[in-house]
């Protein structure tokens, strides 16, 4: 019986065929955008003769945050330019030049200890690194920590749909109130195991958040798991059609035993 490993590898490859297919059929030369539609994906399947997934929002989840697009795709973007997969309409999408595309910890950045308040319930029977993530963000109230304002979750995996994108998924928001009366919508993405934070979530979170809460402050948080039990926490914004990064800290949980007086005079 082959490993989860292997099999979601297998997968990888059968996805990375049919995007790569998709591409190089439609694209033509100095192109900033190539359109395709949800139909394409299954039509190009049968061609090549691979097996469809169940789930066909698969595909191109995989390709925004798990995979590296395919070679083809890469060898024609431009200099410090990459390829993402955008909706733009119901059951439409294109592959789109952007100047950033995966958000990635630094590596010298300092991390600030917090005592644990999960639940050990919940990391006992959490069903996966997403869930448990955004858990651990909800009990610790990171969010609040974060961006120093008083955030209350409202819902998870939120479904709905943006006008010009199609349907999109949030997978937690919160609203927030700060010192000044001002109101906060926070939409978080959260990326666990080899998921990896993408600019198109974060640019769709921001458009449906305007769309609904137009009188609202919208920050977007991106949460990703690190190695020794980091948890990396951005606030992201679009300017000029372009995701930045406006902010970036590390946070380890920990007993509040294992945070020492000197610590806590260095964090000052």
């Amino acid at each position: 019986m082959p490993s989860k490993k292997g099999t979601a590898k297998v997968a990888s490859n059968r996805y990375q065929a049919i995007i790569e297919r998709i591409f190089v059929e439609r694209y033509k030369k100095g192109s900033a955008c190539v359109g395709f539609d949800r139909s394409d994906l299954e039509t190009t399947a049968n061609d090549l003769g691979i097996e469809l997934p169940k789930n066909l929002g698969d595909i191109v989840y995989s390709v925004r945050y798990r995979t590296q697009m395919p070679a083809a795709v890469k060898a024609c973007e431009p200099p410090n330019m990459e390829w993402i997969i955008e909706g733009v309409g119901r059951a439409k999408y294109q592959f789109a030049l952007v100047v950033l595309n995966r958000v990635l910890p630094r590596a010298d950045l300092l991390t600030i200890k917090i005592p644990d308040s999960t639940p050990e319930v919940i990391r006992l029977y959490a069903l996966d690194d997403e869930q448990a993530l955004l858990a651990i963000v909800r009990y610790n109230r990171l969010i609040d920590t974060f961006l120093g304002v008083t955030a209350f979750s409202l819902q998870n995996h939120l479904r709905t749909t943006v006008k010009g994108i199609g349907q999109i998924e949030i997978d937690e928001l919160y609203l927030g109130i700060d010192k000044h009366g001002c109101h906060y919508v926070v939409p978080v993405q959260a990326k666990g195991g080899n998921d990896q934070i993408s600019v198109v979530q974060t640019k769709q979170d921001i458009g449906w958040c305007t769309q609904r809460f137009p009188g609202m402050r919208c920050r977007a948080i991106s949460a990703q798991f690190m190695s020794g039990d980091q948890i990396a926490l951005f606030e992201l914004a679009v300017e000029s059609d372009v995701v930045k990064v406006v902010e970036e800290r590390h946070y380890r949980l920990v007993p509040a035993a294992g945070i020492v007086s000197a610590e806590v005079i260095a964090y000052r």
